[in-house]
């Protein structure tokens, strides 16, 4: 690496036909200057400069090294700028792994809004409950929910999604109406998930809070067949409140307890590193405005 930083510097000084030219042009010391080349020659074996007090000139060797030098600099140069469109401007294919559920009642009008404001953005949206490995895999970001793990991965908070129990009024008008979380016991709760964490339900009102277990017959991965199930009449199923608004505004569903609310699930945007391009830092700012318009305004 050190030998192609000193190439980049025998390439200046060549180019401004002089070391104090050069030093001057890239605000370095003379001294400085002199001894970088002087370290690049001796790594190559060969004199590259002839130095006299009056001018510079090139060895044949110089010559040589010079031609092709000045092209591999140009060409790093292209690079770095292109870099810098990049970082400046959000453009290329963005990778994403999306929850299923997630992504279809929260992200799809999000994403289609950022898609108009980017239009130099194209998207691989890949809807799967799996875990992709975003080191061995090439997505450029995965969105996931629940407390992440400590791992070496970069999760960013996206937003905070309070959830609620819901039931069909058939269910209720079967079972019963539970009027107190203690009351849960007695009623089939449709589980999410199948981790010991998902077996339970923590309950909140005005500083009262109440843990729920429940093991009822139905433990699914599913956000959406969770709302299936409820409206099917086959128990109190934790939902977000934008997942069934619409069904509460029929009355095919009915919010249970509605004076508490569960822990809320939190939603975040997980990259392999911090150091991440436009466009996957500019969707990753979106997102968060969109699911928070309040903090956003």
């Amino acid at each position: 690496m050190q030998k192609l930083d000193n190439m980049a510097l025998f390439v200046e000084v060549v180019k401004a036909r002089g070391f104090r030219q050069a030093a001057e042009v890239m605000d370095m010391p003379l001294s400085t200057l002199s001894r970088r080349i002087a370290d690049l020659e001796r790594s190559i074996g060969l004199r590259l400069m002839n130095r006299t007090t009056r001018r510079l000139e090139l060895t044949e060797a110089g010559n040589v090294y010079f031609e092709r030098c000045v092209r591999i600099v140009e060409d790093a140069r292209q690079a770095h700028e292109q870099l810098d469109d990049f970082l400046a401007k959000p453009k290329g294919l963005l990778r994403i792994s999306l929850p299923v559920d997630f992504a279809t009642i929260y992200l799809s009008p999000i994403i289609s809004g950022f898609a108009q404001r980017y239009p130099d953005i194209e998207f691989e949206l890949n809807l799967t409950s799996r875990r992709v490995d975003l080191i061995a895999e090439p997505y450029d970001l995965a969105i996931r929910m629940g407390r992440q793990p400590n791992s070496s991965l970069v999760a960013s908070l996206l937003a905070t999604i309070p959830r609620y129990l819901f039931a069909s009024p058939k269910y209720l008008l079967q079972s019963g109406t539970p009027t107190e979380p203690e009351h849960l016991a007695r009623f089939e709760c449709l589980r999410m998930g199948t981790l010991q964490e998902h077996q339970k339900w923590t309950l909140r009102h005005e500083g009262s809070i109440h843990e729920h277990q429940h093991a009822g017959k139905f433990s699914v991965n599913s956000m959406g067949m969770l709302r299936t199930l409820a409206l099917h009449d086959q128990g109190i199923a934790a939902l977000p409140e934008a997942m069934v608004k619409e069904d509460v505004a029929a009355g095919t569903l009915t919010r249970v307890l509605p004076d508490w609310e569960l822990t809320p699930v939190q939603a975040y945007a997980v990259t392999e590193t911090r150091l991440v391009p436009a466009k996957t830092r500019c969707f990753i700012e979106y997102l968060r405005g969109a699911l928070n318009p309040e903090a956003a305004a």
